[in-house]
Parts: structure tokens; sequence; C-alpha cells
């Protein structure tokens, strides 16, 4: 697997990170907050919308998934087996295929006892089928387990992991942690991927979010150390830096974040676009924040609404009505967030 793009490409990737918003910088929409969707949860993370605008909701502790309709009624759908609780892992991110109206299929990123592995099952309207496993062999540990899960306009299955708190993870090309992967979705390699393996880009300390803009580009939020969180747009190959860098460096090897904040304003979770605006949850943060983007680089000034409103936020999903479901880990509840 490449560790680093070529030089020419680092060049341009780099330019294009640095390079300053359009004169006319873009302002995002701005979100209000319209009513909870529901509530009484327990360690909510993962949230999945369904063809018909209801969604299905994971909980990390208990290994539950529970299926949310639009008007707020609740119904647990089942129990996700040998999940492994402990720290910041469990059962993490969920997504539907693009072919669930026909297979039914439901993946889910889950803890187990010696991994982070992913797995599907179907979900038939009532309750969830057996788990198949599908990629095994992610690293795990108490923190930096990634989880976040999501298929991409081309199809395949992107997977978020961690380093594990091992930061060498993230530069192995051997090791699934520290990088986003990208697979089918039986969890084979995707066709085209840089290296012929799972991984698409690599150098990542715990991306939490994985959106596409208007173009069809990845996007990613990312949870740095001690200093500086990230949103990034993925390159396929692409070097995210670290643990040599944290935020932006002058290193050509990596590709620099389009934005970046201190891990008291952000600690990034979940990641949805709407509005030609990068919408990110913040954890620690406690706020939601929009990026404006164009073209693939970041178009104006960020901006954070509800700061230390609705504590700290895990999730964010695009709804069928156009609105935003926005995931509260600290009130157990989903809220209804629409903008104007």
């Amino acid at each position: 697997m490449r560790k680093q793009l070529s030089a020419l490409a680092s060049v341009t990737a780099l330019l294009l990170v640095t390079a300053a918003p359009s004169a006319v910088a873009a302002v995002p929409p701005t979100p209000r907050i319209t009513g909870t969707v529901a509530s009484g949860f327990q360690s909510p993370w993962g949230l999945a919308v369904l063809p018909d605008g209801s969604a299905l909701l994971s909980e990390r502790d208990t290994a539950l998934i529970k299926h949310v309709t639009a008007a707020g009624v609740v119904r647990q759908i089942g129990r996700v087996p040998n999940v492994r609780h402990g720290g910041e892992g469990g059962l993490l991110g969920i997504a539907i295929a693009p072919t669930f109206g026909t297979d039914r299929l439901l993946y889910a990123y889950h803890t187990a006892s010696g991994d982070n592995r992913v797995v599907r099952m179907t979900y038939d309207g009532t309750t969830l089928g057996a788990p198949q496993t599908v990629v095994t062999g992610i690293p795990r540990a108490n923190i930096h387990n990634g989880g976040r899960l999501a298929f991409g306009p081309d199809g395949f299955l992107y997977i978020s992991t961690g380093d594990a708190a091992n930061t060498a993870n993230a530069q192995n090309p051997n090791s699934l942690g520290g990088k986003i992967l990208r697979v089918t979705p039986t969890g084979n390699p995707a066709p085209g991927n840089p290296s012929g393996t799972r991984v698409y880009s690599l150098g990542h300390r715990n991306v939490q979010g994985l959106a596409w803009d208007e173009g069809n580009r990845l996007w990613a939020s990312e949870l740095g150390q001690n200093t500086t969180d990230e949103l990034n747009q993925i390159r396929a190959g692409g070097n995210y830096g670290w643990p040599t860098c944290e935020g932006s460096c002058t290193d050509s090897r990596f590709i620099n974040p389009q934005a970046t904040w201190t891990t008291a304003q952000a600690s990034p979770s979940g990641l949805a676009f709407a509005r030609n605006t990068m919408w990110m949850a913040a954890l620690r943060g406690q706020r939601l924040w929009a990026i404006p983007v164009n073209g693939g680089v970041r178009d104006g000034n960020t901006v954070a609404s509800f700061t230390n409103q609705q504590g700290r936020l895990r999730t964010v999903a695009n709804a069928a009505d156009g609105s935003l479901w926005v995931v509260s880990e600290t009130n157990n509840s989903i809220l209804r967030v629409t903008l104007g």
C-alpha cells in the first residue's frame, strides 16, 4: 500500500487545503431546534434513516437497536450478540444497505472480545436476523475505536477506525487501525482501492464522522489528541499525518485538514452534508458546527450553534423531511433541527 501520496499529488493537495476561502465566502443556513423526535435512550450512538422516513438507533452500552418513527414512537427490535462494552467500545455505527428495499440488510460496527468488527443482519420490519461477520481484525481498546459506517455513492461500505491507543497503527499498512476502509457489501476490498487491500486512507487517529458533498467527495471528522481536531476531505490513498502531525503541518507527505478546532471546541463525532454545508457534532465542545464547503474545499468560516445547550452531540443524520436528526448522548435524545 502507498504510505504516502506521490510528491506531485501531495503538493497539489497541500495547495488545495491551504487555499483561502473564496472572496465571497458562503454563509451556512441557520439551524434551529424545532423539537425532540424521541428520548429515553441509553448511550445512543449510531443512527440510520430508513426509506420510509423512520430510523434505527444503536445503543453503545446495551447493544440494543431501536426503531424510531418520525412521530417519535420507539420500539426495541433486537440486541446484537457478542458485543463487549468497555470505555468507548460497544455497539457503535450502523448503516442500511443501498439495496435495503430488496435484501433488508443492516450493517453494524461493534467491539467484540478480541477486536472491533463489522457484521450484517436482516431487519424484516419487526426483528433482527442472525448476524453475519463481514470484517474482523480491527484493533480494539478502551479508547479510539472509530466506529462510523456509511455507504458511499459508489455503493461500497466505508468504515472509520481508530488507532486503538497505539499510534503506530495509523501508519502501519498491515493494520486496519487508524484508517478509513472501503469494502464490498460482503467485506472484501472494494475494486479500485489504492493498495488492493481494504485500506482507502491512512494516518488517522480516530475518525468519527463520514459524509459526502454535492460532488460525491468524501469528508471525515477526526479527534485530535491534546490540541487540534480536524475536518478532512478524503482522497484515495491519502495519508493524513497521524501521529507525525496533529492538525496542519508543513510535511508535504501528508494532506492537511480543511478546518481545525481546539479539542475543547469540538472533539468531533458524527457528520452530515446538507445545503452546501458539513454539519459536525461536537462531544466535549457540546455544539453543532457548520462548515460551508464548495468544490471539495472549505468555503467560509465555521459557525457554532447550540453551544453548551444540548450536551455532548454524537451523531447527525439527514432526515427524510429535509431536517437533521441530531443525537445528544447527554440528554439521551434525538433532536429535530431545521435549516433556515
